[in-house]
């Protein structure tokens, strides 16, 4: 067996052997606030329980990492020493893959917030639990170069959809559906294989923000069917949408529900186009 003395060894041979061992590891998406009310989200992929009673999660940051985001993070956690921590679920990660961390873009992603109990930092719409936290303490760990800041959060509040307890009053682990890192990919219990994360994060396409209210707020597309439809290049025209009306007489003048419907059959075939064109039916 190999054994090997961690300080003889370099940072990013450390970071690989332990981040390619220890998992699957639980991910955070953090929000935060400024003293002027200015809110922040965070991607945490260090992130996990730490005490029962009290109930406390602990989040960890890399100093040796850049970026106008994780300076504004840091600032408010040691500042306004609130945060809300969302659970990242499989339908919700597809929005984030548009979310803009540096310029903490997160309403042309899709992703909608909602007001906290007790914190300030808003709570995530969409993420299946919230952890409303106060911030007990900020371990600094390591040099200015290469530590770790690791930040105890006390839960204050806990949000669960309705529809994850079960019957005996426990969350139904087959319902939540959690994201996990694995090394540098991620995986779900919808996605054993696991997906790419560096092909998941793009900001191409014409965005959630070109996408019609009504179909936004649609009872039946997910969020990973509504941000599969803001990735394409250009909407339909209409004279396409009439072209197709002709050849699928079928989806004219059914009612929203099976509109989005079908729909939603087209998506899950990866035929993003066709569905487009059904929604934009008369």
């Amino acid at each position: 067996m190999l054994s090997i003395d961690p300080l003889t060894i370099s940072i990013s041979k450390s970071h690989g052997y332990l981040l390619s061992s220890i998992e699957p590891r639980p991910i955070a998406f953090t929000s935060t606030v400024d003293e002027k009310g200015v809110h922040s989200l965070f991607t945490f992929s260090f992130f996990n329980v730490f005490s029962i009673d009290p109930p406390v999660l602990i989040l960890s940051l890399m100093k040796a990492e850049k970026g106008n985001s994780l300076k504004k993070v840091m600032r408010n956690l040691l500042t306004t020493k609130e945060a809300v921590i969302n659970i990242l679920s499989y339908d919700i990660i597809h929005k984030i893959s548009f979310f803009d961390h540096e310029n903490n873009d997160y309403e042309n992603s899709g992703l909608q917030k909602s007001a906290s109990k007790i914190v300030k930092p808003f709570r995530l719409e969409g993420s299946p639990i919230q952890y409303e936290c106060k911030v007990n303490d900020v371990i600094d760990f390591g040099d200015e170069k290469n530590g770790n800041n690791l930040i105890i959060c006390e839960v204050l509040k806990i949000h669960i959809k309705e529809e994850l307890v079960g019957g005996d009053g426990n969350i139904d682990q087959n319902k939540l559906e959690l994201i996990a890192r694995t090394g540098n990919n991620l995986s779900s219990e919808k996605n054993e294989e696991g997906f790419d994360l560096s092909k998941l994060i793009t900001t191409e396409g014409i965005g959630m923000e070109a996408i019609p209210e009504e179909i936004r707020n649609s009872e039946v597309l997910t969020g990973k069917n509504l941000t599969m439809l803001s990735k394409i290049s250009a909407i339909p025209l209409d004279d396409d949408v009439d072209k197709f009306a002709k050849e699928h007489e079928r989806f004219v003048g059914v009612n929203k529900l099976k509109k989005h419907t079908f729909a939603k059959e087209f998506i899950e075939k990866n035929d993003v186009i066709s569905a487009w064109k059904v929604l934009l039916m008369k």
